[in-house]
């Protein structure tokens, strides 16, 4: 499983580089409501990912030491993206909603690009 570890690394360093821009587009910008849900969805994203590779892990321990698989999680992660939409619906002159949305898809965009950068590494 260290090459799981590997890639949540990596996509983790790509995943606060967004958010370091994100909070920056907040803090020098007219657009703070984006930025802001953009914020939010981006955090819980990572916190769905880190949860993802966690729970991943553990599944593949029980896998090889003969024990019962138990759940991946995704009720967790699936609460985790509710609790942020009601955060953004509460909060709607502060958070904007579709940016929230588009940052808790932004892990699955940052799995694809990482995907397709070290596979097109390895090709070289």
């Amino acid at each position: 499983m260290s090459e799981l570890k590997g890639m949540f690394t990596r996509q983790r360093k790509y995943i606060f580089l967004l958010l370091a821009l994100y909070v920056l587009g907040w803090g020098f910008t007219d657009h703070q409501p984006i930025f802001l849900g953009l914020v939010l969805g981006t955090s819980l994203s990572l916190f769905n990912l880190w949860l993802l590779v966690k729970k991943t892990d553990q599944f593949g321990d029980s896998l090889v030491q003969g024990k019962r698989v138990r759940s991946l999680g995704m009720l967790s992660r699936m609460a985790a993206a509710v609790f942020a939409v009601i955060i953004a619906l509460e909060y709607p002159e502060h958070i904007h909603f579709v940016s929230v949305i588009i940052g808790l898809m932004t892990s699955y965009l940052v799995i694809m690009i990482d995907f397709f950068v070290q596979s097109f590494r390895s090709r070289n």
